[in-house]
């Protein structure tokens, strides 16, 4: 297990991620925008969202580096823009890391469903740190 970083953009992380896709010769890096999340009938997308990422990834020299758009109306705050995130495949230690975390902090998202994590949740803990953790379900790709 790792600890990955993930940096939030005011609109232009598709740019950003570009050029650092560019700047450190990793792959393109493979998009997913607010408008390609499964819709939920509770919070329509506004139109400016749509375009705007949700989500993206890159490998730089062996570590995962994560970035998204902020969603419109959130606050970012630049040199703020990023959080930890742990991905891990034993929802235990999810959840026993989240509600540690949380103790004296505030958070940003419960654990819960989503459409990309059984278990997912965001915070900030008691020193000022933001935090993503997300239970990791995917299996090893199976020998052929």
């Amino acid at each position: 297990m790792s600890v990955d970083v993930y940096l939030n953009f005011n609109g232009n992380c598709r740019e950003a991620a570009e050029f650092y896709a560019d700047t450190f010769g990793t792959e393109k890096p493979q998009i997913m925008t607010f408008g390609e999340a499964p819709p939920n009938p509770d919070y329509p997308l506004p139109e400016e969202a749509k375009n705007l990422v949700m989500h993206t990834r890159l490998q730089i020299d062996g570590s995962n580096v994560m970035f998204s758009d902020v969603f419109p109306g959130m606050p970012f705050v630049a040199g703020n823009n990023i959080s930890l995130a742990i991905v891990n495949k034993d929802e235990e230690k999810i959840r026993s890391y989240f509600h540690k975390l949380k103790e004296g902090g505030t958070v940003s998202m419960e654990l819960q469903e989503t459409f990309w994590s059984k278990c997912y949740g965001s915070l900030k803990d008691k020193f000022g740190i933001e935090w993503q953790l997300s239970y990791d379900i995917e299996e090893s790709p199976k020998e052929q």
